[in-house]
């Protein structure tokens, strides 16, 4: 928990001192249940990040956060495995104007950012904008009102007595659902034959007791190397199915001492150079998976294969079996220092053979004879990230679908706006992931790009007029095809693997190219020639359609401005000043 506030702003949410006037300073009410200016869609980083923002920099409290599970958290609500933590550094993992300084351990576990989250979401006031239990079926862009029209099941609890469902109108849609949220299954023959336990890892059963089960984990990334350790210490017998090994380097875990956390509290500055230090070496580390042949991609082999001799001695068999031949980046890094050495248990078993098909009571793989028997199967397989937005059905202009859009490939205007969705924006949208660095740092860049959109549907609306916004197709197409070319130079394209960011046809739908950085400059500057508008208000802003014409973001830079050598002789000067001064009053 965030036991100390003291880094939160004075402003953070004080109703009575808000000077903003009219309807867009109201909070949404039980007499105004089906209209709101704004809707967000999710309740995880994104859409906290995208909430803070309106009451905070745009003085707009008149928005719903529509969540379908039963509270904040997002994807750290719903991943609660065994051993599930984060793969960036704690002071990195944060949003930066909320960072955390009270960070128990220098990868968080899941069970403390979800309460990183979900304390910073009741220090905001954002409880009071959330519907819980809230899952938004459809979203219908009206062609005359110029509205979004959105579709709510109500479930969980009485909340679903009142109503089953209803309909909410709003001037702007965000998208904050994400891209992990969908559990992806397996295409394995006489799958639903099997009479067993199956959970996946994005949805798991604690009530299930693991001593002395049984157990297959099918997948062999991140989540298996995380859950693998911790369920190995109480299953009789464990069998890890891997069908593509990972690249996995050391993890280097520890408790962040008292002293440091205190210092971190209380001594602001030092926290904000450790973050920037820590933003300093994951950027550092974007060729070694984009870039096969560079001095980091270099390193990570050699990082791999060390960490494989040392931790598993005399184990040739499992060093051809767990190395792989793809470059690295081409499928998620696995960041671990306890997987390798959980295949040394007695009770664990790698199994490369491949699955043929499931049984009743276990799984048979390929040229074996009989069938290993478990009592639990655990879907370790990811997320299924193509289908974005997914299962909503969203509408937009001229009754077009968002599949007709699609039709060809996910994509979106510098990754949050799409064509035909006038006053719509997505938040960790196609092309926006990184494989190297923090995604708070791209959603703070997107909340703040969108903000400037809604800025200014509202302005219309509180002069009683309409605006609708919506970024040009072609300039649309260009980005995503520039974007393309640039992706396909990159080891996320390696044809020696599958990804989850990488589609069948080689299309890479999920992530971005460049650095951290890179896209926080795309996104530092709404350049308006790219957008076109419609409605009454539209004659009006002579800004659009301009070439030129732009509205300045202010980027958050998280990197280092000062090197160690200047902060240095800045320091020995500050105190040459301050034993100056002492000598002076003697």
């Amino acid at each position: 928990m965030l036991s100390n506030s003291s880094y939160l702003p004075s402003y953070c949410y004080r109703e009575a001192e808000d000077d903003c006037e009219g309807w867009l300073s109201s909070s949404v009410n039980n007499q105004n249940l089906t209209s709101a200016a704004v809707v967000i869609v999710g309740g995880g980083i994104s859409g906290i990040c995208t909430a803070i923002d309106l009451l905070v920099n745009r003085k707009v409290r008149n928005f719903v956060i529509l969540e379908k599970s039963g509270g904040f958290g997002g994807t750290w609500r719903d991943n609660k495995f065994p051993g599930c933590c984060c793969d960036v550094f704690s002071v990195l993992y944060s949003y930066s104007f909320a960072q955390n300084p009270r960070w128990s351990r220098r990868y968080p576990g899941q069970e403390e950012i979800l309460d990183y989250l979900t304390d910073v979401a009741q220090k905001y006031g954002l409880y009071k904008h959330a519907r819980f239990h809230s899952a938004v079926e459809e979203a219908h862009w009206d062609d005359k009102a110029l509205k979004w029209e959105t579709t709510v099941a109500v479930g969980g609890g009485k909340e679903s007595e009142f109503t089953s469902s209803y309909k909410i109108t709003s001037d702007f849609l965000v998208a904050a659902t994400g891209q992990l949220n969908k559990p992806k299954g397996i295409d394995v023959p006489a799958y639903r034959d099997y009479e067993g336990k199956i959970m996946h890892s994005a949805r798991w059963d604690w009530s299930y007791d693991l001593r002395g089960k049984r157990i297959a984990i099918i997948g062999t990334g991140a989540t298996t190397a995380q859950i693998a350790p911790e369920v190995a210490q109480l299953a009789s017998q464990l069998t890890i199915c891997q069908r593509t090994p990972a690249w996995v380097i050391p993890r280097h875990d520890s408790d962040i001492p008292k002293w440091q956390q205190a210092l971190f509290t209380y001594l602001p500055p030092t926290r904000r150079r450790a973050r920037a230090e820590a933003m300093d070496f994951r950027e550092s580390f974007h060729s070694a998976v984009t870039k096969s042949d560079s001095a980091y991609a270099d390193l990570m082999r050699s990082m791999n294969s060390t960490l494989l001799r040392e931790q598993l001695p005399d184990r040739p068999d499992l060093w051809e079996k767990l190395t792989p031949t793809y470059h690295p980046g081409c499928k998620r890094t696995v960041i671990s220092d306890n997987y390798y050495p959980t295949l040394l248990r007695k009770n664990v078993k790698l199994e490369t053979c491949g699955m043929e098909r499931f049984t009743a009571d276990g799984i048979k793989f390929k040229g074996k004879d009989s069938v290993d028997k478990f009592d639990l199967i655990v879907l370790a397989t990811g997320f299924d990230t193509f289908s974005f937005l997914s299962p909503i059905k969203i509408t937009g202009r001229n009754g077009k679908s968002l599949e007709e859009i699609w039709a060809h490939a996910p994509y979106a205007y510098k990754g949050v706006t799409v064509p035909d969705l006038p006053n719509f924006g997505m938040l960790y949208g196609p092309n926006t992931n990184l494989s190297h660095n923090s995604l708070i740092l791209v959603i703070e860049a997107q909340t703040k790009y969108i903000s400037v959109l809604i800025d200014q549907v509202l302005q219309a609306r509180r002069k009683g007029q309409t605006l609708a916004l919506c970024p040009l197709e072609e300039k649309t197409l260009s980005y995503w095809h520039d974007l393309q070319l640039a992706l396909q130079k990159t080891s996320f394209s390696d044809p020696n693997c599958n990804s989850w960011w990488k589609r069948a046809d080689g299309f890479i739908t999920n992530n971005w190219a460049g650095t951290a950085v890179d896209y926080q400059n795309n996104l530092a500057a709404v350049d308006w020639a790219d957008y076109y508008a419609f409605g009454s208000a539209a004659g009006g802003l002579d800004i659009l359609g301009k070439i030129g014409a732009t509205t300045k973001i202010r980027r958050v830079v998280e990197e280092t401005t000062l090197s160690r050598t200047a902060l240095s002789v800045f320091a020995v000067g500050f105190l040459g000043i301050i034993v100056q001064a002492i000598v002076w009053r003697m």
